[in-house]
C-alpha cells in the first residue's frame, strides 16, 4: 500500500478510506486520522458511523494484536493518541447528536499509588471501543470513587494498582460499596501488574483484566450481559 504521506485521502472511496484509516490508526498516524475523520464528515457520514466504522473497528484490530503480543505498549499508545485526535473532533458532534454509548466507566488508580500508564491505556482503549470514560487520575481515596459514582452513575468501576502495598485498598473501595448497598449496581474491574484472578476474586471484584485489550473485551461482555438481562440503565 502507498505510504500515507503520498496518498490523497480525498481521492479514496469511502470503503478504501476507512481501510486506510484502520492502517493509519495501527501505525499511530495522528494527522492522517484527523484528516480522514474530517473527510468522512464532509461526505455526510454521521459522527457515530465515523466513530464505530473507522475508529472503533481500527482500535479493535490494534487491541487484538496487543493481546496477542504482536504490538507492544509504546505502539498501542501511539495508536491510542491517534484515536484521541479523531475523538477530539467527534466528541462535541456526538454529544449534539446524542449518539449511543456502549456504557459508562469510572476509573482511577487507588490511594497511595501514582502509576498511571496502564490506566491511561485502558481509558484510551475503552473510549476507542465506544465507552464514556471518567478518569479520576491517580492516588484516589474511596471518597473520590463514591463521589464519581454518585455524579456519573457508571455501569463499570475500574481500579488500578501497580504496587503490592496499594492492592489491598481495592478491597476497601469494594467493601464501602457493599456497605452503601450499591455494590451490585456496578461491574467492578481491577487491573495492574501485581494482581491476578485469585486476588480479584478474594476482594470481591467482578473480574481481573491483565491488560487494556482484555479490559475492553471484559467490559463489553459484561455490558452485553446486563443489556441482555434488561438491567442496563440508559445513560
Amino acid at each position: 500500500m502507498a505510504a500515507a504521506d503520498d496518498l490523497d485521502l480525498n481521492s479514496l472511496s469511502d470503503d478504501e478510506l476507512v481501510e486506510q484509516m484502520h492502517d493509519d490508526l495501527y501505525d499511530g498516524l495522528k494527522e492522517e486520522i484527523e484528516e480522514g475523520v474530517r473527510i468522512l464528515l464532509a461526505r455526510n457520514w454521521t459522527p457515530y458511523d465515523v466513530l464505530t466504522t473507522a475508529l472503533v473497528e481500527g482500535m479493535r484490530i490494534v487491541g487484538e494484536d496487543f493481546r496477542d503480543g504482536i504490538l507492544f505498549v509504546p505502539e498501542v499508545l501511539m495508536s491510542a493518541n491517534a484515536m484521541k485526535a479523531g475523538m477530539f473532533i467527534l466528541r462535541p458532534l456526538l454529544a449534539e447528536t446524542g449518539a449511543p454509548k456502549i456504557g459508562k466507566m469510572v476509573i482511577g488508580t487507588v490511594k497511595g499509588d501514582i502509576h498511571d500508564i496502564g490506566k491511561n491505556l485502558v481509558c484510551m482503549m475503552m473510549e476507542g471501543a465506544g465507552f464514556e470514560v471518567i478518569d479520576l487520575g491517580i492516588n484516589n481515596p474511596v471518597e473520590n470513587y463514591l463521589e464519581a459514582i454518585e455524579t456519573h452513575q457508571p455501569d463499570i468501576v475500574g481500579m488500578s494498582a501497580l504496587l503490592t502495598t496499594t492492592m489491598p485498598y481495592m478491597k476497601v473501595v469494594i467493601d464501602t460499596l457493599k456497605e452503601k448497598g450499591i455494590r451490585n449496581d456496578h461491574v467492578v474491574l481491577v487491573g495492574g501488574a501485581p494482581l491476578n484472578e485469585t486476588f480479584a476474586e478474594s476482594i470481591g471484584a467482578d473480574a481481573y483484566c491483565r491488560d487494556a485489550a482484555v479490559a475492553v473485551e471484559t467490559a463489553k461482555s459484561f455490558m452485553a450481559r446486563r443489556q441482555g438481562s434488561g438491567v442496563a440503565r440508559s445513560s
